[in-house]
């Protein structure tokens, strides 16, 4: 059998107190993973 490569299926997002987005993932195989993504400063976009 060959190596097992993760492919990461998008599963949530959300946004932390800081207003920090938060993306999950997880594999088939039962691994997860989270990406943080933080804000830039300055003035929300219209």
């Amino acid at each position: 059998m060959g190596e097992h490569v993760h492919v990461r299926v998008n599963h949530s997002l959300g946004v932390t107190e800081d207003g920090e987005l938060i993306e999950m993932s997880r594999c088939r195989c039962g691994a997860t993973f989270s990406r943080t993504y933080q804000p830039q400063e300055g003035l929300p976009e219209e």
